[in-house]
């Protein structure tokens, strides 16, 4: 039953699905079980990349083109915005404006608070979304089948690196102000056995899809771009914040879609 509630609390942080009530209540709420809500960070990404493949196919069914591919990758987008809060675009966005505005560290950092964004970050979401919605459309064209699977796997897979930088970086946000905190404290080996085991259907979804030489290829991609962010954070601020990881969580699934989409 504690995993249960787990579930539910990461639901509750990560997503915009209510959990009210009588629910919240028996969920409950402490910093303890915020961290333990960590390990299921990946079966958030099972709901919000079911429900963008669901809008994708629903799409594309209907608008059979390249422009119906284009505009299924769109709406496909706006269902995990609203479904997410822009959760994680929001973290990619902050962190472009904090690196891209100011070399000095405590200055990026004071810049990734500011809730405004900034031209660094607006370029940033520009060529991330726009990266997105072409890759998805070149998957399209492979079937709608091989698309959803994309979709579906991305979402959960992208949500599990982020829990290797909580694991091995330090936390450098403001520990104050930041919602994150508590999960940045410390997360166990347990916790990220169990992100692991939420994650492993997710490779054996796009094996049903995709050849295993696309597959292997979009694991590395995730390892690559994980570990490419780590490094950056390290470099220029000394370790993670929590718009650190939702930046972590785009570019890996940018890296899963580009690896599928490549022609080999």
């Amino acid at each position: 039953m504690s995993g249960i509630r787990h579930f539910l609390l990461a639901l509750q942080f990560f997503t915009r699905v209510p959990v009210t009530g009588s629910l919240a209540t028996w969920v409950g709420f402490s910093p303890q079980m915020l961290r333990a809500s960590a390990a299921h960070l990946p079966g958030i990404g099972w709901l919000v990349g079911g429900v963008a493949a669901l809008v994708f196919v629903a799409v594309g069914v209907g608008l059979q083109s390249v422009a119906g591919a284009f505009a299924a990758a769109v709406l496909s987008t706006v269902a995990t915005v609203m479904l997410t809060g822009a959760f994680h675009e929001d973290g990619l966005a902050d962190v472009a404006d904090g690196l891209g505005g100011s070399a000095n560290r405590d200055r990026a950092l004071e810049i990734m608070k500011d809730s405004r964004i900034g031209a660094f970050g607006a370029v940033a979401l520009v060529l991330a979304l726009g990266l997105k919605f072409a890759l998805l459309a070149t998957l399209a064209g492979r079937g709608l089948e091989t698309v959803a699977l994309a979709i579906v796997g991305a979402h959960v897979l992208s949500r599990l690196a982020p829990l290797f930088l909580i694991r091995w970086l330090p936390y450098v946000g403001d520990s104050g102000a930041s919602k994150a905190k508590p999960l940045a404290d410390a997360i166990s080996g347990s916790a990220l056995v169990i992100a692991v085991l939420w994650s492993i259907p997710a490779v054996a979804l796009l094996l049903c899809a995709h050849d295993v030489v696309h597959v292997v290829a979009a694991l590395l991609a995730v390892v690559v771009a994980a570990g490419w962010m780590a490094r950056l954070f390290m470099r220029r601020l000394q370790g993670f914040t929590g718009d650190g990881l939702g930046a972590t969580q785009q570019v890996c699934e940018l890296a899963i879609y580009l690896a599928l989409a490549w022609q080999l």
